[in-house]
């Protein structure tokens, strides 16, 4: 996730309130005033004294010439590094996102917001918002938060429908509605993810909760921020997961409950780019995978030659990163 701060030096409670209220991840402000903002929220501060130092956790750094690259690169490796430039171009920092990581761009515009968190296509690792336009800080921050990622997805078709015994599965209950479409990435190795559907349908027996998704059991991947995964087991309140559409459009939904039931399950494989791969489900009408066109598919309504949707990736995972080595998962 893109680290939105917003800057307030001299201090200015307006701008302080508005970044709370935004969402942003930090402010910014003189030596003293740490305090003041943890009076007005619970939020990171960037300053001499704050939560992430200036000078030791984070610097700052002007591009005017080609040896400031190189000294951008070297401060990255002790910390976060503020960049701005005197005269706006985009290659340096083009040059600077794909050497290293750490860079959080000085911006006071939608229009510049946009150019640097697109650069390269995964952009740069944040912004600092230093205009003092109320309105404007506002808008930068609505632009930073729906640059998320975009997760390619292809179809898979089923190959094996087979009910299983009772296992622990777990419901995510977030705190985002989801729409017909949408759903969470989950799988049973880290080389595929299938789109389980959102429990947005009407139902003549339950009522439709869209902020839920029915995800599988507790020793399954769920796909959450910046490439990583948990186990839906790990899940808790406060946690961020990816949630994704059929077009692979994404957003991070806040965990707002997790809950583990036991439940009958059903084992579900299906093919793509001739490989096998499967995922465990609960067995119930209510659990659905997503079609290529988006549409739910009840698993119990699966059958061989039925497509779904999935995300495919390297296997390996170490922690919930992915991890160049050798790892085979059955």
């Amino acid at each position: 996730m893109k680290k939105v701060w917003v800057k307030a030096v001299p201090w200015d409670k307006k701008i302080v309130t508005t970044a709370l209220e935004g969402g942003a991840d930090g402010i910014m402000v003189p030596k003293g005033f740490s305090e003041k903002v943890k009076q007005l929220g619970l939020i990171t501060t960037i300053a001499e004294d704050g939560d992430l130092k200036t000078g030791k956790d984070v610097y700052e750094w002007e591009i005017k010439g080609k040896a400031d690259e190189a000294k951008i690169v070297q401060l990255t490796k002790s910390g976060l590094v503020i960049v701005r430039t005197s005269d706006w171009t985009i290659i340096p920092l083009e040059n600077l996102v794909a050497q290293t990581k750490g860079i959080i761009m000085e911006v006071d515009s939608e229009e510049d917001a946009q150019s640097v968190l697109g650069v390269l296509e995964k952009g740069v690792d944040g912004i600092l918002i230093t205009t003092a336009d109320l309105n404007k800080i506002k808008k930068i921050i609505k632009i930073a938060r729906k640059k998320t990622e975009t997760v390619s997805l292809v179809t898979a078709t089923i190959t094996r429908v087979e009910p299983v015994s009772m296992g622990d599965r777990v419901c995510v209950d977030s705190c985002t509605t989801m729409k017909i479409g949408e759903g969470m990435l989950v799988g049973n190795s880290s080389q595929a993810f299938f789109l389980v559907h959102s429990e947005s349908i009407e139902n003549p027996y339950v009522e439709p909760r869209p902020f839920r998704v029915n995800a599988g059991p507790v020793h399954a991947y769920v796909k959450v921020a910046d490439g990583k995964t948990k186990y839906l087991s790990e899940l808790k309140s406060g946690d961020e997961v990816l949630v994704v559409d059929f077009k692979g459009r994404s957003q991070l939904a806040v965990v707002g409950r997790v809950k583990i039931e036991k439940r009958p399950l059903i084992l579900i494989e299906g093919e793509a780019s001739g490989t096998i791969f499967s995922i465990i489900l609960q067995n119930a009408e209510t659990i659905r995978l997503t079609a290529p066109d988006g549409n739910p598919v009840s698993v119990v309504d699966l059958k061989k030659g039925s497509e779904v949707l999935i995300c495919l990736e390297e296997a390996g995972r170490h922690f919930g990163m992915k991890v160049d080595e050798t790892i085979q998962e059955k």
